[in-house]
């Protein structure tokens, strides 16, 4: 059944693959007139007939979100053809799986202007259209790494915890204006999407692959509307492999430190020839529509019994969790004493 338009308008960056057209996907399920920004035209596309096909009004807007002058182009167009925006989603992707030492400059730059710099434009540009009317919702899609840094993704990694820093600076600036916008942010597990076939890599004649757990992009999609509409959280955790590594980090980081460096590469190489081509520099769905999912489906999780729990009863998850952190590090480190005695 065709969704009932509900008069409200979100703006999803990223939106031609993966987690953000999974969202443009939800958000339309949901009644939101959509409209979709990413580099990818074919993907573009694709993402604008689905949202169409549930009975909503969709745009897309090509555009590359290190560019702020094309980001705040593409927000003017959107309003001016659909009307003021509601909530402002930031979710454009971009990476290189790789040893810290074999990353080039121009490679970290890229990864960081996209994932780091491509969120502050964001940010900017829906606020100089929300604060005058003094409402809406702006989303940070993050990731469990945004708490923790793991082997090859010291870029994504450090992306994603600038992301954390600069959204406290402006949730703490808006509460100094008495504004009523809010500010969240959705953290991730590793999600099943087409980035480890797309990601730069250089892994020694692998592929990349997440680190399982492993989600459906729907997962996520479910997660990010829910924080949408409910932002008077500061952020959300989704899978419980995500609350365990922030806990984790918070109450033993020399734990997880010494875990990362024995299995943390191993976790996310698989046999397979690396791809030909990347999508750092230029899309891969520009001529080629490749969806919201990846090569994982076979062994990706379709819930998240945290997220359904956290809507509910986030104390009791957050103290479960905590409990369950502490005693998870507790036995670990009583098994390497008693290894190294």
């Amino acid at each position: 059944m065709a969704a009932k338009p509900n008069g409200r308008i979100a703006v999803v960056s990223g939106a031609s693959a993966g987690v953000g057209r999974a969202t443009a996907r939800e958000f339309a399920r949901k009644g939101y007139t959509v409209a979709l920004l990413a580099r990818g035209q074919a993907g573009l596309d694709a993402a604008v007939e689905e949202a169409r096909a549930e009975g909503v009004s969709a745009m897309s807007v090509r555009v590359d979100v290190t560019d702020a002058d094309a980001v705040r182009g593409a927000l003017a167009r959107v309003e001016s053809e659909l009307g003021p925006v509601d909530v402002w989603v930031n979710c454009a992707f971009a990476t290189i799986i790789a040893p810290f030492m074999k990353v080039e400059p121009e490679e970290y730059h890229r990864v960081t202007d996209v994932c780091y710099h491509g969120y502050v434009h964001g940010t900017q540009a829906a606020l100089e259209r929300m604060l005058p009317r003094d409402r809406g919702t702006i989303v940070q899609v993050g990731s469990a790494l945004a708490y923790r840094g793991i082997a090859l993704q010291s870029a994504y990694c450090g992306a994603k915890h600038a992301v954390r820093g600069f959204s406290d600076s402006v949730r703490a600036e808006l509460i100094h204006r008495g504004s009523g916008i809010r500010v969240t942010e959705v953290h991730l597990p590793a999600v099943n999407t087409p980035q480890f076939t797309w990601a730069r890599a250089r892994l020694n004649g692998h592929r990349p692959r997440p680190v399982a757990p492993v989600y459906q992009p729907e997962v996520a999609a479910q997660a990010i509307v829910w924080g949408a509409e409910h932002p008077h959280r500061r952020r959300y955790w989704v899978g419980i492999s995500t609350a365990m590594t922030v806990l984790g980090q918070r109450f033993a980081p020399r734990l997880v430190d010494w875990q990362q460096g024995l299995t943390g590469r191993r976790s996310q190489i698989r046999r397979a020839e690396p791809p030909e081509h990347d999508n750092l520099f230029r899309p891969l769905d520009d001529e080629r529509d490749f969806g919201a999912h990846g090569d994982f489906d076979g062994e990706s999780r379709e819930t998240s019994l945290l997220q359904e729990l956290s809507e509910k009863r986030r104390s009791l998850i957050l103290l479960g969790a905590a409990g369950f952190a502490v005693g998870a590090a507790a036995c670990a480190a009583t098994g390497k004493a008693r290894h190294r005695s």
